[in-house]
């Protein structure tokens, strides 16, 4: 039964973390972002995060998002600079029309940081991006 679902290829779709500046608390934060550089607009969008290790484990975080436009981007959530020594996974669902994708972006460990700041699509930031 499991060989008959069949979930395509993502393309388009991608995770950025960006260290960008903060009006209210007039500080320097990591932002997680989704960015859908599709023609198409997502819908039921379900994003789980976590953090790991050899040896630490960090609580799953979860997001759903009802809708992401063609061509834009939604925040995902505040990372703490702590979990950048951790590998950071975000597990990633989504339907175009009747059709569901399904990708897990990782990012490795200690490659979040300002030396690794690219330019990231749609955002005119910068950031560490994930394909």
């Amino acid at each position: 039964m499991k060989d008959d679902i069949i979930i395509p290829k993502v393309e388009n779709v991608y995770i950025a973390i960006v260290n960008e500046y903060n009006d209210i608390y007039k500080t320097q934060d990591w932002n997680a972002y989704i960015i859908n550089n599709k023609d198409v607009d997502l819908e039921m969008i379900l994003i789980v995060t976590s953090g790991y290790s050899e040896n630490k484990t960090t609580s799953v975080f979860r997001k759903k998002l009802d809708r992401l436009p063609k061509k834009s981007y939604a925040k995902i959530e505040l990372m703490q600079e702590e979990l950048f020594a951790l590998n950071n996974i975000f597990k990633v669902s989504f339907f175009v029309g009747n059709t569901m994708f399904d990708k897990t972006y990782l990012f490795r460990k200690n490659t979040i940081n300002l030396k690794a700041l690219r330019a990231v699509p749609l955002m005119d930031v910068k950031g560490v991006l994930v394909k």
